[in-house]
Formats: C-alpha cells, structure tokens, sequence
C-alpha cells in the first residue's frame, strides 16, 4: 500500500502503481492538507477536508494487513503517523519513505526481516534513484543474517536473532554450520568472514552467535532450507488428524523443522485421497506421485510383503520419499537413491478417526521449492546502463542470482550489489545456462537470465521457456520475461528513420538453422521488398554467408539500396556508417555487426537514411 501527503507524491505514486508494487494507494488529493487530516494524532479519529478518514485513520485500518507501506513525501511526517500503530519487529509491515522527486527510498522500518532494504533498492531501481541502506549490515555490505535467507528460498527458525545480529554489528563472526540447503550463497563477496567460519569450533561461539543452517530443530539462530521429503502412505480415506498427527510425532520426536519440509510423496493411486490432498494444501505443501514401478525400483530398509500384495510395489512411504529426493524436478528410478533419514513409521486411528498411515523422511541432497522461485529473462540492451529499462532494473535488483555470458554480466557488474551472486557461462552453452537458472529457480531463489539486447529477440526467452515448459505445472517456478532495447532498434534510431515501413530480421548463422532454410528466408525478404536487419551476419568460420545474402538481397532491389553497419552498439568502441548494397565492405562486418539493408524507397539524405512511410503515390491522411 502507498500514500501521498501532497500533489507533487502524483508522479512516483502512478509510476510505482503502474509497475505493479501497489495494492491500495491514499492519493494526494484526498489529504493533501496535512493540518486537516490530523497526520499528528494518535487516535486516528481525524477527517480530512472532504469529511473522508484521515490518512492516520486510513493507515490504522490498513496496518494489521500491510506487508509493507510506501510513503512519498517527508520522514518526519511518516514517523509521527506510525508511532502509534507500531507493535513489534516481528509484526510490523516494512515502511519505505520515497521523496516526491523519487532521488531517494529511505528504509524507515523493517529493513531486514520485514524487507525494507530490498523494497528500497526496487523502488529505487524502477525509479531511476538511490536506496539510502541505513542499517549496519547494508551500508558495510555484509549479509543481513536475519534476513539473508529468505533470499536463498530459507525459511527462518527459532534463535536469539537480536543477539546474534548485536554481535555481528560488534564485528564478531558468527559460528556457522551448514547441514544441509545450498551452498552456492558462500561465494557472495558480502559472505566474506562468514565462510571461514564453518571451521570454527562450537565451543569457541558464544550461544549468540551460532548461525545453523540445516533441517534440525536446536540451540543458536537456524535457518531451514526446504530439504526435507515426506513419503505417506495411508489407507483409504484416512482420516486427516492421523496424518497431521503422524508428521507431528515424526517430526518433532527426529528434532526436525516442519518448515524444512520441501514436499509429500506418495503413490500415484493416492492422488485423490482426500486427507493426503488437505494436508498438502494446509501447509503449502506440493506433493509429488509415484508410479508402482517406479518405487518398486527403489531398495528401502523396510518393505513389506503385504503393502506390495496391495500396491504393486513393497514400498510406498519410504521409496516415494527417497525418489522425490533423489532429483526433485525429474524424480526417477535411476541412480543411487538417498537413504531415510527416518524410517517408516506407523500410526493408527484414535477415537472418532478411521483409518491409518505411514511416514519417512529423507533428506535431499538440494533442496527444492520452486513455489517459491521464480525465473525472469532478462534483456539488457546494448550494455549501456542508461539505456537498461526501468523494469529490468528492478528486476535485477530483486534477484539473487545473475545468470549469463560473461561479457553481457560485465557490462551490468556497477548494478550488482555483494548480496548478489554472478554465474558465468560460456558463449555456446545457452542450454547449460537456462537448465541452471530454472534449476536455481526451482530451489526457491529469484534468478535474473540475461541476454543482450531483448531476451526474446535471439535471446534466451525462447531455451528458457521450453526447458520451463517440459516440467509438470506444479513443478514450475514463475517465469516472466522482461523487455530490453534490440539492437534492431538502436541501430535504426542512430541511422535516422530506416524501419518506418514493413521489416523483417535474419540470422545468418546456421549453428542451429539449416542454410537452406536461411537462403529461403532472403529470397523472401527480396520478393517481399521488405527492410532487412541481419544478426549474426560473419564470423571467423562463416565468412561467405554475407556475400550470398547480399547477391539474393539485389534479386529485388538496386544496388544504391542503403545500408548502415552498426557495431557496437551503446559502448565506447561504438560505430556506425552508411553504404550502399552494391558497395557493402563485407571484410569489415563480423558478429559485433548489425547490417540494416532499407527497400527500394529507402534513401540516404544529409548523412541520415530514411524509410518512406508509403510507396510512391502514396499519401497520408
């Protein structure tokens, strides 16, 4: 939610409502004076001029619900609205304070735990501002250990927080274990210290600063990563309170967090058992099944005769746990399968219940929660940061992971913060790069994949999407794909006004497209006299391509037909140069080059090239 003390706050309210962040907003206009709507007192009985609720009233009402609160307008005036509404660390929505001219998103509460600081760098980011990061860990770019898991899909457990973080301002490092969840948050730069912790002895850790990140209930701060697979198997229409109360005993008797839990397991055939459903639906649970041959597959310490009389299969509870946290996203029967880390155990109907069932736990090697992951595709245009979208700003500043080819990461490293991780990868292994993003998407983290230029032009959208696609829909993380500046359109807007008629793109790279298909395409492009941009146009080892396209372009146009060569494009090394088709230097086009070709009404003029709207004759309206 948001609210504005003044008609100057209309500007940044819009824009942040348009970007989605706002679920109720308090305009302007309906408390622009902010004598009249009592923004000073405690009671939130006040009116404003219109004899609507004041703005301290409105937020009274708002509060309880809020998950965070965007003011714009001034710190001093927001404090004194929420003091009375604040109840506890623990309670509290985050507050961002923005200033009418959006230079600046101040983190006034909840900065860590309730997501403050990172609201402010997306506000800021979509804005085009700076986050002002007030707090100890933010400003010395150190990890927020209160909050930093929630980054890495972690779900945070019991602990004396505030002492820990008390000590960590002190400059004393955490104890730190790790029993389990991934790994990869250790290389941050902001983790640096931390790392060296893991191996310190306990003994030489104050119970403050002990930081556990694992499956285990205990002593000192935890964080769960979702690791945790629970195989059931029960009987038909089993009662719900005999599940319930099975994951409670188990859980609770191992020393185990329920909020490590990643998912159910089960039997295909219990895919309409009502309480197995309830339960999963109850705890946010997703809930995997099995085919009888799959888990028959599967060598458990337990089977039993009768249940594979029963189910085709000796096994239900302990081998769909052991299968689902074998390889969460692609579960199968082949390979090693990781062992219970609590066998089956049984529980049966009490008074007024019917019923019974059986549950395990086996701990996964990763953890896996893509309900909670999600993948954008990120386009991040020529590589000049001006020229980067106020969306996909945003976007990589909500990320924790930035994956791409090394030199398009480069030219985006001044936008990464300690608290973000980078993964390179090699120019011809797109598929690897998507197959790790969703992968990393799949375990609970927001992964930004970048491409250059737009993700859906000869981007990464497109791998992305069908990898995406091939996993069942429960099984998907979200997936969104953000816009970025092509090259198509930069070039154009260096040249002048080439594309203002019908237009097509190209590549000429026949790495992944047959050249016959590619030689079709020009032909067409010809015949249909449309303006052509060609990616991809020369390489090393594709040296003749260029030379063909150009002969097959002349089939439909003359040879004083303009052409601009841009390369490039939005960096230092930046140039751009006009040409004729006929007179093309193909020795000085490679695959940092655009070619744009016009059609047969395009002309240069004055050192620009322009496209006719219409053919001759033609006239607009």
């Amino acid at each position: 939610m948001a609210v504005g003390f003044s008609p100057a706050a209309l500007t940044v309210l819009h824009q942040l409502e348009q970007a989605g962040l706002l679920a109720a907003v308090r305009w302007p206009s309906a408390c622009s004076n902010a004598k009249a709507d009592g923004a000073g007192r405690a009671d939130g009985s006040s009116v404003d001029g219109t004899g609507e609720p004041g703005t301290a009233t409105w937020l009274a009402e708002q509060w309880s619900s809020a998950s965070a609160v965007v003011a714009v307008g001034a710190c001093g005036l927001v404090t004194r609205l929420i003091a009375p509404l604040l109840g506890g660390k623990e309670q509290d929505p985050a507050v961002v304070v923005v200033d009418p001219q959006g230079q600046f998103a101040v983190p006034l509460l909840g900065g860590h735990l309730a997501g403050a600081d990172q609201l402010s760098r997306e506000i800021a980011a979509l804005l085009g501002g700076q986050a002002v990061i007030g707090g100890s860990s933010g400003a010395e770019g150190r990890l927020p250990l209160d909050a930093f898991g929630l980054d890495w899909g972690w779900r945070r457990g019991g602990g004396d927080w505030r002492g820990l973080m008390l000590d960590a301002a002190a400059g004393r490092t955490p104890h730190l274990q790790q029993q389990g969840g991934l790994a990869l948050w250790q290389g941050l730069e902001a983790a640096a210290g931390m790392v060296d912790a893991l191996a310190a002895s306990p003994a030489e850790a104050s119970p403050h600063t002990a930081l556990v990140i694992g499956p285990w209930l205990g002593e000192g701060c935890r964080w769960h990563p979702p690791c945790l697979w629970l195989g059931i198997g029960c009987e038909r229409n089993t009662s719900l309170a005999v599940l319930e109360r099975l994951v409670h005993r188990v859980l609770s008797r191992s020393g185990l967090a329920e909020d490590a839990v990643a998912g159910l397991a089960s039997i295909d055939r219990k895919g309409d058992e009502p309480a197995l459903l309830a339960l999963a639906e109850a705890r946010g649970w997703p809930l995997k099944l099995f085919t009888a041959a799959q888990l028959a597959a599967v060598t458990v310490p337990n089977p039993s005769e009768a249940v594979a009389r029963e189910m085709g299969t000796a096994s239900v509870a302990e081998a769909a746990a052991s299968l689902a946290a074998a390889a969460p996203a692609t579960a199968t029967s082949n390979g090693p399968q990781p062992e219970p880390l609590v066998p089956k155990t049984i529980e049966t109907a009490g008074a007024g219940e019917q019923g019974a069932a059986t549950l395990a736990v086996v701990l996964a090697p990763r953890q896996w929660a893509p309900q909670r992951g999600e993948l954008h595709l990120v386009g991040s245009g020529p590589g000049r940061l001006d020229l980067l979208s106020g969306d996909s700003r945003r976007t990589l500043a909500a990320a924790s992971v930035w994956v791409g080819y090394g030199p398009y990461l480069d030219l985006l490293e001044p936008l990464r913060r300690p608290d973000q991780l980078r993964r390179d990868g090699k120019l011809t292994e797109e598929r690897a790069r998507c197959a790790e993003a969703l992968q990393l998407a799949s375990q609970g983290l927001k992964v930004a994949l970048i491409s250059s230029g737009d993700s859906g032009i000869y981007g990464m959208a497109g791998l992305a999407l069908e990898l995406w696609l091939e996993l069942p829909p429960p099984e998907r993380p979200g997936f969104e794909v953000h816009p970025g500046l092509s090259a198509l359109q930069l070039a154009a807007a260096r040249a002048g006004a080439p594309l203002m008629h019908d237009f097509c793109t190209i590549s000429l790279s026949d790495r992944l497209t047959p050249w016959e298909v590619i030689e079709r395409r020009l032909r067409s492009a010809a015949d249909g006299d449309f303006v052509v941009a060609l990616y991809n146009p020369r390489s090393l080892g594709r040296d003749w391509q260029l030379g063909r396209a150009r002969e097959l372009l002349l089939l439909g146009r003359p040879a004083s037909t303009p052409v601009v060569l841009a390369r490039q494009l939005g960096r230092r090394e930046e140039q751009v140069s006009l040409h004729t088709l006929g007179d093309l230097p193909i020795n000085q086009v490679d695959m940092l080059t655009l070619v744009l070709i016009g059609n047969s009404s395009s002309r240069i003029q004055d050192g620009w090239m322009v496209t006719p709207r219409g053919y001759p004759g033609a006239a607009l309206a």
